[in-house]
């Protein structure tokens, strides 16, 4: 990848359905280089898809956490299988330090997120979380 890919990267960040002949303007360079690279950054498997984001406040999924996970002994790929299996774990996250997993978390109400959390704190291998509820998004 070179900046000309970043580039575009960045401007499908923003807006995966600008058009193609805009793309192309905006990082001065000819439509057919723009729909090359977009082929070849899909084919490597670099751009995996292109999705719709809400508002927040639009989604029926109306809280979001972030579950910082520890996980006991030898069970980090049995902890891993049963989140990424789980309905309410949208994105799951190795890491350093600490905690050994980051788990984002989505639920419609406050009652079904108490529920979530309990059912994923028996999750066996699962020896230590902490939960934070994101209250607004600055910046996607």
């Amino acid at each position: 990848m070179d900046d000309t890919d970043r580039q575009l990267i960045a401007l499908l960040r923003d807006n995966a359905r600008m058009p193609v002949v805009l793309l192309a303007k905006k990082l001065r360079v000819a439509r057919a280089t723009v729909q090359n690279r977009l082929a070849k950054l899909e084919n490597e498997g670099i751009i995996v898809g292109y999705t719709v984001r809400l508002r927040p406040e639009v989604e029926a999924f109306r809280i979001r956490a972030i579950m910082s996970i520890e996980v006991g002994g030898d069970r980090s790929e049995e902890v891993r299988r049963a989140l990424r299996g789980h309905p309410n774990v949208v994105a799951l996250h190795t890491t350093n330090g600490r905690w050994d997993l980051m788990a984002e978390l989505r639920a419609d109400n406050l009652e079904s997120f108490d529920r979530i959390l309990s059912a994923i704190r028996l999750v066996p291998g699962i020896t230590n979380t902490e939960t934070s509820i994101l209250l607004s998004t600055l910046k996607l």
